[in-house]
């Protein structure tokens, strides 16, 4: 039997609506752009659609500009993975900027990977 072939798609990306993270719902494209103004909860990031992937496990990591956790220590990378769930998938990766906001100013690196492959690496910058 022949094996599904997995395909994806980096859909879109940039300036969304606030995302509720508990929602199945994924958070509206407000605007297509690598260059985000910072301010109040406003999300940013892409949107990967994936095909023939059902139960495949999905990494990701945001590398951000070096700022500080409230014990003063210089927040790592941010790392996960999940599953998918569906054939037909659509998955957001991203985050929203919180004060203070100079120390998030910068490059901020969005990657994903299925099977060890880079899916989507997107590179989106935050100004003041």
């Amino acid at each position: 039997m022949a094996k599904k072939k997995i395909s994806w798609e980096l859909y879109s990306y940039g300036e969304y609506s606030r995302w509720e993270r508990t929602s199945r719902k994924l958070p509206k494209l407000l605007k297509i752009t690598d260059r985000i103004l910072i301010q109040p909860d406003i999300e940013f990031g892409y949107v990967i659609k994936i095909k023939g992937a059902k139960g495949k496990l999905v990494e990701f990591k945001i590398d951000h500009p070096p700022f500080k956790d409230k014990h003063g220590k210089v927040e790592p990378a941010f790392k996960g993975q999940y599953f998918v769930n569906s054939n037909d998938y659509e998955f957001f990766l991203g985050d929203t900027v919180w004060e203070p906001y100079d120390d998030k100013a910068g490059e901020w690196v969005l990657t994903t990977w299925l099977d060890g492959k880079v899916l989507a690496e997107k590179t989106i910058t935050l100004y003041l």
